[in-house]
């Protein structure tokens, strides 16, 4: 009788609690008291705004596939299909084998990066998706030049679950400080909410990863005789080199001179000597991505290029 009565009290709770959240989001949604005041007469979306947050939608085809694929096994044809306006699909893509902290992560992660498209393409609308190379042999030529020689055996990202956050440190970064480079750029109320959302998703995703690689910093990453802060040293370095613009980004572990106030060896966070978060533009972002340190010349992650107005116009011009 006792249990009964536990478990009557346990669900009327639940059904209490339903009704009061039920009643709290479409407060929320449908209050005046709770929208944002916007200026008279501001426009939502500026003309000029739509190339430069339409860029984004490179990386977030990029971070989206690559995360439903290793957490799930699927990717957007599967999901949501209607998001990659007849781009082709990926190729070398497979499920990661990943322990269930991770998998619960990256589940999330791919989950937010298809809402981040849906976003976009309410806004700014979307482009075919492009063509991206996620195999393991192009993870392995990244990580080989990273090192400046050939791992053996070969870089595997989806091999284990460090593997793969190791992987995952050189794509969300990519996106943040794309997203701070074009924030001073955009006008329209409409597409500044929505580049500080996306921009407070992607580095809320690339401290979660670095966090997740601080944890393990000095762990030898199996079967390589580099540590974890190693790895990522290495990467940054490597981005830096590509980008061609100095020092924007930055390892797990660092000299005191490259931590925050001068003081710290730990660089949870990525940022510059005020602690504020780097800025790259789209030809620095092309540079990396290609893997070819040139925005006119495709290949890393993008065979043929990326797709939009901005990156196509770079194709266009001679390297």
């Amino acid at each position: 009788m006792g249990v009964l009565l536990a478990s009557t009290f346990s669900l009327i709770r639940l059904i209490i609690w339903m009704s009061i959240m039920s009643n709290c989001i479409s407060i929320s949604s449908s209050n005046p008291i709770c929208e944002s005041p916007y200026p008279p007469h501001a426009i939502p979306v500026y003309e000029g705004d739509v190339d430069k947050l339409q860029f984004a939608v490179n990386l977030e085809f990029l971070e989206a596939e690559y995360f439903l694929w290793a957490a799930l096994g699927y990717g957007l044809d599967h999901f949501a299909p209607q998001l990659a306006l007849g781009g082709p699909p990926p190729v070398g893509t497979q499920k990661a084998k990943l322990d269930s902290l991770t998998t619960n992560i990256i589940t999330e992660f791919a989950y937010q990066e298809v809402g981040h498209l849906r976003a976009l393409e309410k806004t700014v609308g979307l482009f075919p998706r492009p063509l991206l190379d996620l195999s393991p042999k192009n993870f392995a030529k990244l990580f080989d030049e990273a090192f400046g020689y050939e791992l053996d055996p070969p870089f595997d990202p989806y091999r284990d679950s460090l593997n793969y956050m190791l992987s995952c440190y050189v794509i969300p970064y990519m996106g943040l400080v794309g997203y701070v480079g074009a924030n001073p750029l955009i006008n329209g109320y409409q597409t500044k909410r929505l580049l500080a959302g996306l921009l407070g998703v992607e580095s809320g995703q690339d401290a979660v990863i670095r966090m997740y690689l601080y944890e393990r910093a000095e762990e030898l990453v199996h079967p390589y005789n580099h540590t974890v802060a190693e790895f990522t040293c290495r990467i940054s370095e490597l981005r830096n080199q590509l980008a061609m613009c100095g020092i924007k980004d930055k390892g797990i572990i660092v000299p005191p001179q490259l931590g925050a106030e001068n003081r710290t060896e730990t660089n949870v966070l990525s940022a510059n000597s005020y602690s504020i978060s780097y800025e790259r533009t789209p030809g620095e972002i092309l540079r990396v991505v290609y893997n070819t340190g040139s925005e006119h010349l495709p290949g890393g992650f993008y065979p043929l290029g990326g797709n939009g107005r901005i990156a196509r116009e770079f194709l266009k011009t001679p390297h």
